[in-house]
């Protein structure tokens, strides 16, 4: 049998032959504008030598049942398995053989469950959301060159890092103190050369949602034409409908990138996703390494796809959690300048002072939080997670021992 695949055509990304006004829009019969075909934005913004590329064929392309004298494995078994595996021996993953490359089935449970007519096509699995971040800037900037990505700090580090490594100029629209996205702001500050747009959306570390429509104003707009990244790790956190998901369809040049590390607590196995439109994920297929995603990850990352009473139960324990600490925070006056409203599973606040200090000792006490005093409109702030009801009493009864300390020391 042959597993399912994406092989590539050239026909998936080739020039749209429709008339447009708009890099991102056409017209259907009715003359209404709408989004081009998904092709037309890959074959329009990918680098050529990418569009040219033949990707790898693996063996798992052509065949994954019967007698497999294809690729090398050791027929004889793998020469260990996890801990609770091994008494007794539970080899039903077959370890000594490659994993489905393209992971259809997870695909399948994905699109199921966020729905807005998704399939397998719209769907990219990688090592965590990370390596999709990377592969969009390899596929779409060149390095070195006059390419650019725009960032609206404070956000995730990893954009500017992965921009750094593949040598891609960074360009800057600062959210508000306020953390909203200055719409008008980021469209003057893009430029012909600016490929793809990140926003995060719950932040981080601000921990807010970005309206959909500030993202669709984005990708809707004749001044920018290249792709809308919306990274969405803590979405699952968030009121149901603020989802980028529901634009893709849409709009073929938004992009959304999820992961199982956060709400669906999962961040030891990497596993994350880009969503987007089909010739966009082709792409994205043929750069990735073969195998990149292990057969262990793909086990627990279906079954976590068929446990959302789970995720739902956990998400609901979450935010119930978040507001008790919130409040507790707030009624700490005499340390705490500001508690941020949240999305997602933390919380951002602001000391009086001694910020850094006030991390640090805790830190060595037992309890770690994250400094984020040295991020953009974040003077003097901390970031914490929200944890078990224990965990979270233990926070909090520390932030206030270590405050007294620290102030106290300084008399």
């Amino acid at each position: 049998a042959r597993p399912q695949s994406f092989p590539f055509r050239s026909s998936d990304i080739s020039e749209s032959s429709t008339t447009t006004t708009h890099p991102n829009m056409k017209r259907d019969h009715s003359g209404e504008e709408k989004k081009s075909d998904a092709g037309g934005i890959a074959a329009r913004l990918a680098r050529k030598n990418i569009l040219e590329l033949q990707p790898y064929r693996c063996a798992r392309d052509d065949y994954s049942v019967g007698v497999l004298l294809d690729a090398n494995e050791n027929a004889f078994g793998p020469a260990s398995l996890p801990t609770k595996s091994l008494d007794p021996f539970d080899n039903s993953n077959t370890l000594e053989r490659y994993p489905d490359p393209y992971q259809v089935p997870l695909k399948e449970l994905v699109a199921k469950y966020r729905g807005h007519n998704l399939t397998p096509a719209n769907i990219f699995v990688g090592v965590g959301s990370d390596e999709a971040i990377d592969l969009l800037m390899r596929i779409f900037c060149h390095p070195g060159q006059t390419d650019e990505i725009l960032i609206t700090p404070p956000t995730y580090g990893m954009y500017k890092v992965c921009a750094k490594v593949n040598d891609i100029k960074i360009l800057s629209s600062p959210l508000t103190p306020d953390f909203d996205l200055d719409v008008p702001k980021t469209l003057e500050t893009v430029t012909e050369q600016t490929k793809l747009l990140f926003i995060c959306s719950p932040g981080n570390p601000t921990c807010k949602a970005i309206p959909l429509e500030d993202i669709e104003q984005i990708a809707s707009s004749e001044k920018y034409s290249g792709l809308v990244v919306v990274d969405e790790a803590y979405v699952d956190f968030t009121a149901p409908g603020q989802s980028a998901v529901s634009l893709v369809e849409k709009y073929p040049n938004i992009v959304v990138l999820q992961t199982l590390s956060k709400a669906f607590g999962l961040a030891g196995i990497r596993c994350g996703f880009c969503i987007g439109a089909p010739d966009v994920i082709q792409l994205m297929n043929n750069v990735k390494a073969p195998y990149n995603v292990n057969a262990l990850t793909s086990e627990v990352a279906i079954n976590a796809m068929k446990s959302i009473d789970t995720l739902e139960k956990n998400v609901k324990d979450t935010l119930a959690q978040r507001e008790i600490v919130k409040t507790k925070l707030e009624a700490l006056a005499d340390i705490v300048v500001k508690v941020y409203p949240s999305d997602s599973n933390f919380l951002l606040f602001r000391v009086k002072d001694k910020a850094l200090d006030l991390y640090k000792t805790m830190a060595d006490k037992g309890v770690v939080t994250r400094f984020r005093g040295n991020e953009l409109h974040c003077d003097q702030c901390i970031r914490v997670t929200i944890g078990t009801p224990e965990e979270n009493e233990k926070f909090l009864d520390l932030l206030q021992s270590t405050w007294k300390e620290l102030t106290t020391n300084q008399m």
